[in-house]
């Protein structure tokens, strides 16, 4: 089975590494992104690169790396070597985290020119913690989130790691915010205000990083998800 796969029109996702945070292990996955000029944008690029037979080089040439999160950052050296020409955008803590990583610019609340047309952006507030971007590429109508909603697969876990992803809130189809990152949301008016403004997007199809993606129904989903912040 190829590690790239479509998800929908110009819009891919990459599986990469099992990595492990904190000794728990999970599933990484990059969402590629088919810009209107021919360039690649890649979200929370994986490790390890793209083989020969991901057939990456076949979608065009890669133009912007995306950092979508100060966590989210193991793979954009090796990226950024593969193509030196591509920029690379980090979310708002990551210079802070990894001030010696080469970056284009800062990611906001308003995307730069280059994917203006096809990605919106918000950077969720209210976290003492996670300083997360989440995305909607809008030709798809598809919600792009890393870790501030997690579905993880039990495939390839053994129980006590199950186990903890359910008492954390993140395992499977009914996973969510994890129950950590949720105590990090101190001012929670901030975070309903950007729950609210993603909220007002028009998508039906979601991508996560870590887990189960949904290419119908997703509104609702990501709804449930955000629950906890009434």
């Amino acid at each position: 089975m190829s590690r790239l796969e479509r998800f929908d029109t110009d819009i891919w996702t990459l599986s990469g590494d099992r990595l492990s945070f904190y000794g728990v292990p999970f599933a990484t996955r990059s969402v590629i992104v088919r810009l209107p000029d021919g360039g690649l944008w890649v979200h929370s690029p994986v490790k390890p690169l793209p083989d020969s037979d991901a057939g990456l080089a076949e979608l065009g040439p890669v133009a912007c790396l995306i950092a979508p999160n100060k966590i989210h950052s193991v793979g954009i050296p090796l990226w950024q070597a593969e193509w030196p020409a591509a920029e690379t955008w980090v979310s708002p803590g990551f210079p802070d985290r990894h001030p010696d990583m080469a970056r284009t610019g800062v990611l906001s609340g308003h995307p730069p020119a280059a994917w203006s047309d096809v990605i919106d952006q918000h950077v969720f507030e209210g976290s003492t913690f996670l300083d997360e971007v989440v995305f909607l590429h809008k030709p798809s109508g598809t919600l792009i989130v890393t870790d501030l909603i997690q579905k993880h697969t039990a495939s390839g876990d053994i129980w006590i790691w199950r186990l903890l992803k359910w008492l954390a809130g993140i395992e499977g189809r009914k996973g969510g915010t994890a129950r950590d990152i949720r105590a990090s949301f101190r001012d929670r008016k901030a975070a309903r205000a950007s729950r609210d403004a993603i909220l007002s997007w028009d998508f039906d199809k979601l991508i996560v990083s870590h887990g189960h993606c949904l290419h119908t129904g997703a509104r609702a989903e990501v709804e449930r998800a955000l629950s906890w912040l009434e």
